[in-house]
C-alpha cells in the first residue's frame, strides 16, 4: 500500500479502478452498507473496493469479496458483469481539500446466494437489504449505487 501522501497524488492525477458487488438475496433484495469513510461517507452504497496495482481481476474480486462480505469462496465466475461506470466525487479518502476522486468501476452482480453472517465493519456502520424500487426511491442511497438499478440487472 502507498503512503497516504503518494496515494493522494495518485488520486489527484489519475482515475482509480474498482469493483462494486451487487449482492442479491433469495427474495430479490440487495445488500447495502452505510459508508463510514470518504468518499460517499454517510450514504448507503453497495460493497466494493479498489483494484491494486499488479492485482489480477480474479484476485481483486476474491479479495474485495473477502474484505467487504467476509467470504473467502466467492469467485468472479460467480458473478455477471453489469457494466462499467464512472464515479466522480468532490472529496477523497483523507478529506484533503482540492482533491477530487474519479473511479472507473466494474459493477458485478453475484449470481449465487451467499450467507452473510459476519459482515465487516471497517467500511460500513450498518447493513440493510432493499429492493431495486426502494433503492431508486431513497435519496440516502448514493446516486452511484442507484444507477446500478436504473436498468435491468442480469439474472
Amino acid at each position: 500500500m502507498l503512503p497516504i501522501e503518494q496515494f493522494l497524488q495518485a488520486i489527484d492525477a489519475t482515475p482509480l479502478v474498482a469493483i462494486d458487488l451487487i449482492v442479491p438475496d433469495e427474495s430479490g433484495k440487495y445488500l447495502l452498507g452505510h459508508r463510514v469513510n470518504k468518499p460517499a461517507q454517510g450514504f448507503w452504497f453497495v460493497p466494493g473496493g479498489r483494484i491494486r496495482k499488479n492485482e489480477r481481476l480474479d484476485d481483486a474480486f476474491r479479495r474485495i469479496a473477502r474484505d467487504e462480505l467476509g467470504h473467502v469462496d466467492i469467485e468472479r465466475a460467480d458473478a455477471d458483469l453489469v457494466g462499467v461506470y464512472e464515479h466522480m466525487y468532490e472529496d477523497n479518502v483523507s478529506g484533503r481539500p482540492g482533491i477530487s476522486t474519479h473511479y472507473v468501476v466494474l459493477g458485478y452482480r453475484l449470481n449465487r446466494p451467499v450467507k452473510l453472517e459476519n459482515l465487516p465493519d471497517s467500511q460500513h456502520a450498518a447493513y440493510r437489504w432493499a429492493t431495486g424500487v426502494e433503492i431508486l426511491a431513497d435519496p440516502a442511497v448514493h446516486l452511484n449505487t442507484r444507477v446500478y438499478f436504473s436498468g435491468p440487472l442480469p439474472r
